[in-house]
């Protein structure tokens, strides 16, 4: 039986001298007129990053949703369009707002939000879409932008995991009308916790400085608060560490395409599994490695997952729907526009999320993938 000698993460990021030093600094200068210093710089690097500007640094991708949302009005009485398949903070910020999640299904390559599905969902009091890019794969973004021009409405693009993708030429998070990103110390890019959120827009831009310091207009001394807002800044010791990933960024995702490369060559040949695509036009960056198994083979993720743990391999499930979790019970009508037999429902029970962080090398693929091969012959 193929088995790692020692526990082998699902995932795990890159930490160099740079990091080391950035924070270092910071911690010896970022104070007094200074304090802010290492967030300007890592937002401006990660604009350019991106091609969108303003960036603004802040605690968490949740929070980039919840200011994203609050800052182009919705609320009560208000639905927003969301994939069923996604992790949940993703969407918590629409009940945050007091708005209604509308579940979509997803499609069946990207495993992203399907446009047909949010045409079906949108009624009168839809205000806005929220797409993800799960698992580093893109959304359908030509349409999905279509759709919201056509119907007057806020589009989100949810890029936690998908930094250094592209879609049509431009980088994933550059169309939305804000882009929101996760550096949570699974992700591509990592300050521990942390997130950012993009937009051309400057009237979102101003909304979301105000709103993220406790409704204080930027530039206030006085602290003559104008509104209620939250309080969703990043530190800077978070912003240095940032700064020192994102000038990293394309080393990083070189990295993330080569260990999905290695994978694809230890697994090409095996039946009845499929892993994450990237359709002509797009470019994954692959922040997970993810198979689908062929429900035929009799093993769902978890039995899957089980069976590679007893291995001493870690993974993942595949995010299950929400509108499956004791955490939505009370919107069963958020799925009433959802197809008969959703695309969602049947791909979230076969998929896991392999070893996908920056410890993995081509020896760590080839104990994974054999284990795998393994595990699935058993089954057959």
């Amino acid at each position: 039986m193929i088995r790692a000698n020692t526990p082998i993460p699902v995932a795990g990021p890159w930490i160099t001298e740079r990091e080391i030093e950035y924070v270092s600094e910071a911690a010896r200068t970022a104070w007094f007129k200074d304090h802010y210093t290492f967030n300007a710089r890592f937002e401006k690097a990660f604009s350019e990053y991106v091609g969108v500007k303003p960036a603004v640094s802040l605690p968490h991708c949740t929070a980039a949703i919840h200011l994203s949302l609050a800052a182009g009005g919705i609320g009560p009485g208000d639905e927003v369009i969301v994939p069923d398949v996604t992790w949940i903070a993703s969407v918590a910020p629409v009940v945050y707002v007091g708005a209604t999640p509308i579940f979509a299904d997803i499609k069946k390559d990207t495993w992203c939000i399907d446009p047909s599905s949010v045409k079906a969902a949108i009624t009168d009091r839809t205000k806005a879409i929220i797409g993800v890019d799960l698992y580093g794969s893109m959304a359908d973004w030509v349409e999905l932008r279509r759709i919201a021009d056509q119907h007057g409405l806020l589009l989100v693009e949810d890029s936690a995991e998908a930094l250094g993708s592209e879609y049509a030429g431009k980088k994933a998070g550059a169309l939305g009308d804000t882009g929101v990103f996760s550096f949570h110390g699974s992700k591509t890019v990592t300050t521990g916790e942390g997130g950012m959120l993009v937009t051309n827009d400057d009237h979102l831009h101003q909304r979301v400085m105000a709103l993220r310091d406790h409704g204080r207009p930027p530039g206030d001394k006085l602290f003559l608060n104008t509104e209620i807002g939250f309080k969703y800044k990043m530190s800077a010791l978070q912003a240095a560490f940032g700064l020192a990933q994102i000038e990293r960024a394309d080393e990083l995702i070189f990295r993330k395409r080569e260990i999905f490369r290695w994978y694809k060559e230890e697994l090409e040949n095996v039946d009845g599994i499929s892993l994450n695509a990237e359709p002509q036009g797009t470019r994954n960056s692959y922040w997970m490695v993810t198979i689908i198994v062929d429900p035929l083979i009799g093993m769902d993720k978890f039995s899957l997952m089980d069976a590679l743990g007893k291995r001493n391999i870690d993974t993942r499930p595949f995010f299950s729907p929400l509108s499956t979790l004791p955490a939505f019970s009370d919107y069963p009508h958020s799925s009433a526009h959802m197809p008969e037999r959703p695309v969602g429902i049947e791909i979230s029970k076969y998929g896991v999320n392999l070893p996908s962080g920056y410890h993995v090398d081509r020896e760590t693929v080839e104990i994974v993938a054999g284990a795998l091969k393994e595990i699935l012959a058993e089954a057959r």
